[in-house]
């Protein structure tokens, strides 16, 4: 099932500015944190070395040096608010619903680092990770495949069980999917995602109003809030349902 979104639906599923979920990935591990420590010390130190050489300019260097101090509490939100940004860049958006086709689990490499070995030799060091793969598709044809880290709430995924998402595209008929986003599982409560890219409140009130009922699927009838159309062709042509 493929639903077209409006584009103001769209932009309350990702808005410009990072949520809290979105914020609190991209605050990131340790090594992050001290990363953005050094730099919100680091370059406040530089602007006022630079001040003595421009002092024409020392309200603005003020300013500057403030903003950069601070950067350990705002960096995240821009990181976050650039990855929404590319996903807004899209023109069209649909909500999606499929099953899961298969889910397994790999061993990745997802980084790598050099370091010595006890005689002084310089080694590559690989660090690796398990990850689970989760394919999904519908019965237009339509698949894609989700990679993120393991966890342990993932167990409980299942082939067949019902999965939901948003796609993304430039066409209107969003016959060429460009990107996705993260998976909804609502037999299970349960996302899979890496980023979380949507407000899931705003998904999950979607996924509510577009759970079939026993009596609509004994004898289709139009919903409060979403009316029948014609088709969205996707891969190859479909019945399109309805705009939000």
């Amino acid at each position: 099932m493929l639903i077209p979104l409006t584009r103001e639906k769209f932009e309350q599923l990702i808005p410009l500015i990072a949520t809290g979920n979105q914020y609190k990935y991209a605050w990131g591990k340790p090594r992050d944190l001290i990363l953005r420590l050094l730099i919100s010390a680091g370059i406040p130190l530089v602007l006022y070395l630079l001040h003595f050489v421009l002092p024409d300019f020392e309200g603005i260097i003020s300013v500057l040096g403030i903003i950069a101090g601070v950067y350990v509490l705002w960096g995240p939100i821009l990181q976050s608010s650039l990855k929404n940004l590319e996903c807004r860049r899209y023109k069209y958006s649909g909500f999606w619903r499929g099953e899961v086709l298969d889910a397994y689990v790999t061993d990745e490499v997802v980084g790598k680092q050099l370091t010595t070995n006890k005689r002084g030799e310089l080694m590559v060091v690989e660090d690796r990770q398990k990850q689970l793969h989760v394919e999904i598709g519908d019965e237009t044809g339509f698949s894609t495949e989700l990679q993120v880290p393991l966890r342990r709430e993932y167990k409980g995924i299942r082939r067949g069980q019902i999965a939901e998402m948003m796609v993304m595209s430039n066409r209107p008929d969003l016959s060429r999917i460009a990107k996705v986003s993260d998976i909804f599982i609502p037999d299970l409560d349960l996302w899979v995602s890496d980023y979380p890219y949507l407000r899931r409140d705003e998904f999950a009130d979607i996924s509510r109003e577009l759970q079939p009922a026993p009596e609509r699927e004994r004898e289709p009838r139009r919903s409060k809030r979403y009316s029948q159309r014609d088709a969205a062709p996707r891969r190859k042509p479909s019945r399109r349902e309805e705009d939000w």
